[in-house]
């Protein structure tokens, strides 16, 4: 084989070489082929081996991950005039390989640009307490805004995170100062709250302590009562079986008026007892005294005779 020869097998190696490597392609799984002809899409490829017409054909490849991108701090003036720099990430996916490639050039750069534009009018419009303490908010609203602004693009934002939002240093300090003083008047409001607490306690206790004392002095009293009277029945009771027991043994015995008079006498003497006191009878005792008086008669009487008796024999 000549030089020529061997020159013209190596010339068809390489094109064949070169053939095979602009006809045969291999697509991963995590991304789809974007087939042109002559410039003119034809096709998207699914993963796995991909043959095309080697010159007349070309194949781009695109990745349908999710990726990340970042959006370069900036500075932003809220509604009330303050200065913030805010920086930002956004996650976004390819849905729609063919949109991607054509309506696009570069992907990246617009949807930053896009990104820091919408950025500064949701921050424009927020007061600078809201804009820190409402993260969510401002994430969801300009997740809206750019999904529906790259949905022409084949990309789907899926979700926005604010990383930092950085106001001037006197906001910072005047900021710090101001939850110091509240975080101070906090532990003075619980301060005082639990010593009202306390003395609401304390008060309630003593109340019911004394409602108790109190309940338990009217128990004692009405106990204290109800034995005095259980004792004052008792007694009177006794009494009223006494006399009746007196007056029963009295009417059965059967006593003349002489005795009766007699007992009277004796009663009389023992209310007297002695002394100079002073006795009011009823009316009903007159008949009693004049029974007295008769007993007395007689007595003389009989004394009297018993006298002369005596007497008789001596003259």
């Amino acid at each position: 084989m000549g030089p020529s020869e061997v020159f013209l097998v190596i010339v068809l190696a390489i094109l064949a070489i070169t053939i095979v490597n602009k006809a045969v392609y291999i697509v991963m799984q995590h991304q789809r082929g974007v087939i042109a002809t002559f410039g003119k899409y034809t096709r998207t490829a699914d993963p796995g081996l991909v043959f095309i017409f080697p010159f007349v054909q070309s194949l781009l490849r695109v990745d349908m991950r999710e990726t990340v991108l970042d959006v370069m701090p900036q500075d932003v003036i809220t509604k009330d005039n303050v200065a913030v720099v805010v920086d930002a990430v956004v996650y976004y996916e390819i849905t729609d390989p063919f949109r991607r490639v054509y309506n696009v050039v570069d992907f990246r750069l617009a949807a930053v640009k896009l990104a820091q534009t919408n950025l500064r009018d949701i921050v424009g419009n927020m007061q600078l307490d809201e804009v820190l303490v409402s993260r969510e908010t401002v994430n969801a609203q300009l997740r809206q805004v750019l999904d529906n602004a790259t949905d022409k693009w084949g990309v789907r934002v899926t979700r926005v995170e604010l990383q930092a939002i950085e106001p001037p240093r006197d906001i910072v300090e005047a900021m710090s100062r101001q939850m110091k003083a509240e975080r101070e008047k906090r532990a003075v409001i619980l301060d005082a709250e639990g010593v009202r607490q306390a003395a609401i306690l304390q008060a309630e206790g003593e109340k019911q302590a004394k409602i108790l004392r109190a309940q338990g002095e009217a128990e004692a009293i009405r106990q204290i009562a109800d034995a005095d009277k259980f004792k004052e029945y008792t007694v009177a009771e006794g009494e009223a079986l006494a006399i009746d027991k007196v007056f029963s043994a009295i009417h059965e015995g059967r006593p003349t008026h002489d005795l009766l008079a007699v007992k009277y006498l004796e009663a009389l003497a023992k209310i007297a007892d002695g002394q100079a006191t002073k006795i009011f009878l009823p009316l009903e005792a007159t008949g009693m005294l004049a029974g007295i008086a008769a007993i007395g008669e007689a007595f003389e009487e009989g004394h009297s005779s018993a006298r002369t008796d005596s007497e008789s024999p001596a003259d």
